[in-house]
């Protein structure tokens, strides 16, 4: 299939995978973020995010920008000079325009440790194979139905967790998942392992994900009522943005159990 043709998903985790902790929020919830772009729509928003990097924050190009969610928030390192009002309010203007001027579609799947735990005891699956076999079942099933192709890149966490993202996508690939065999991935998917490159390697589509990650795995949450506080105030902008990007039934339009995935609801 000509390039033009071929599409790619990124893929960011907020939250953790380990049964530890959990009475705590912050680790009760491992949320797998994707989003997908067609090559040609994605140039685009490669060239318009780093046009930006360099009007707002001045950079060596042997120094590229990456964008962090929690260095932007924290104001480190480069993103020191958002300390300033005026700069952060321009900065989140033009993000926020980029983004939601680009051409992609969302998929959220967040993974309930603690309701797994509760529902199913010791033969809980592991939070990584559920996530990434929800993920993969909704590319897959969108590529098959244009009749395209693609592939998938994670952004490199370390020895244990790049292992697990590997393991979880060849499982699917070789063996399928909930109730779709291997050959419906196998149609779909160009590769048969996941992609995976280091935050050095500054790929628009991981520094987008790594920026939803949060504010999706909220919404997803928060519809779900198990959280009820507002999202915080970048977020709060975001959402509203992002909201027709989220995967949905083709015919219906419905988002739940398509761009906004929770297990165990």
């Amino acid at each position: 299939m000509a390039f033009e043709e071929r599409y790619r998903l990124y893929v960011d985790e907020s939250g953790d995978h380990v049964f530890k902790h959990l009475e705590k929020h912050s680790h009760r919830y491992l949320c797998l973020v994707g989003c997908w772009f067609r090559n040609p729509e994605y140039l685009v928003f490669h060239k318009r995010l780093e046009d930006f990097k360099c009007l707002h924050i001045p950079h060596h190009p042997d120094d590229p920008l990456i964008l962090h969610r929690e260095e932007i928030i924290n104001r480190r390192s480069h993103f020191g000079r958002l300390c300033d009002p005026a700069k952060a309010e321009a900065f989140d203007r033009d993000l926020l325009k980029i983004i939601g001027e680009a051409d992609f579609r969302i998929v959220a799947v967040v993974i309930d440790k603690k309701g797994m735990l509760a529902r199913y005891g010791d033969t809980a699956a592991h939070p990584y194979h559920l996530a990434m076999g929800f993920m993969l079942q909704r590319y897959c099933g969108y590529l098959n139905h244009i009749n395209r192709c693609g592939d998938v890149m994670a952004e490199s966490r370390g020895g244990v967790e790049n292992r697990l993202l590997k393991d979880s996508y060849e499982r699917v690939f070789n063996q399928g998942a909930w109730m779709q065999r291997a050959p419906f991935f196998q149609h779909a998917l160009t590769s048969r392992e996941i992609k995976i490159k280091p935050k050095s390697a500054n790929i628009a589509g991981l520094q987008l994900a790594d920026l939803l990650g949060h504010p999706v795995r909220h919404a997803v949450l928060l519809d779900a009522g198990q959280v009820s506080t507002a999202s915080a105030s970048f977020a709060s902008k975001l959402l509203p943005v992002i909201d027709s990007k989220f995967n949905r039934h083709l015919y219906t339009g419905r988002v739940s159990g398509y761009g906004k995935i929770l297990f165990p609801k």
